[in-house]
């Protein structure tokens, strides 16, 4: 029998020292991912962008105004891509296509089907959860993992069950904006079809659904870079042949409730 020896436990000021070299690394990858999309002119900080949007979906109809706060630290892809949207102008006259009461309003699809088709493929990557879908959070919708393109939507209320689903939220509904968010047209509900709203665009929309809410304009708050050569190559890059998979049924997992 040979007694063991006993077990040596790190002191005191190993722990410390393991703790603070672990929290220097973390600020050190946070600080060169900030810089990375600094460089491709994304904004860092959050930023505010201002929807203009048509209630009664028709030409100088009833408009209102609501603000979205973006959080790049809550999902980085999600606010660059948002980003892109804006300063592309992509969704001036884009359809709220899907509106649940009670669960959420889910709108980006282009109007311009030659729009549609060269963003359709255009995916990218996914982020982590770390803000949850709570009442006037705005997310991207997806298919599956990496699917997120432009669709988006708007919680209505609680719906933090989506977060173990993997769907981040980048932004926030400020103030009272939700009071105008509740006034979206919502009698076509899940009618409108998401092929032939790809296919044939406000056409197939403004005949069938002519009531639909729609984004007037997305026009991006102060502290927002200009957009840059990068953020331009995003916007021209040519469309592989686009599947229609990565966009259909989108949040259909979800709308049973």
């Amino acid at each position: 029998f040979r007694p063991k020896k006993p077990a040596r436990f790190p002191s005191l000021f190993q722990r410390r020292s393991a703790l603070t070299m672990a929290l220097l690394k973390g600020f050190l990858v946070t600080s060169l991912l900030a810089a990375a999309a600094a460089e491709e002119g994304y904004a860092t900080s959050p930023w505010d962008a201002t929807f203009t949007m048509n209630l009664d979906g028709k030409p100088g109809g009833t408009q209102e105004n609501f603000t979205v706060r973006v959080h790049p630290e809550w999902a980085p892809e999600g606010a660059k891509r948002f980003q892109d949207i804006v300063s592309s102008g992509i969704l001036n006259d884009a359809r709220f296509f899907r509106v649940v009461p009670g669960f959420m309003v889910q709108f980006g699809i282009p109007g311009k089907p030659e729009v549609a088709a060269s963003w359709q493929s255009k995916n990218i990557p996914d982020d982590p959860v770390k803000q949850s879908n709570t009442r006037g959070m705005m997310t991207f919708a997806m298919a599956g993992p990496n699917t997120r393109t432009t669709q988006l939507f708007i919680n209505f209320k609680d719906n933090s069950f989506l977060d173990s689903q993997g769907f981040p939220a980048f932004a926030e509904v400020l103030g009272n904006g939700m009071q105008v968010v509740d006034k979206i047209q919502s009698k076509y509900r899940e009618q409108p079809n998401q092929g032939e709203i790809q296919s044939e665009g406000n056409t197939y929309l403004e005949a069938q659904f002519p009531e639909l809410s729609y984004v007037s304009s997305i026009v991006q708050g102060q502290g927002v870079p200009a957009a840059t050569a990068a953020t331009a190559a995003v916007q021209q890059k040519p469309a592989a042949k686009a599947s229609f998979l990565s966009q259909t049924g989108i949040m259909r997992r979800t709308s049973a409730l």
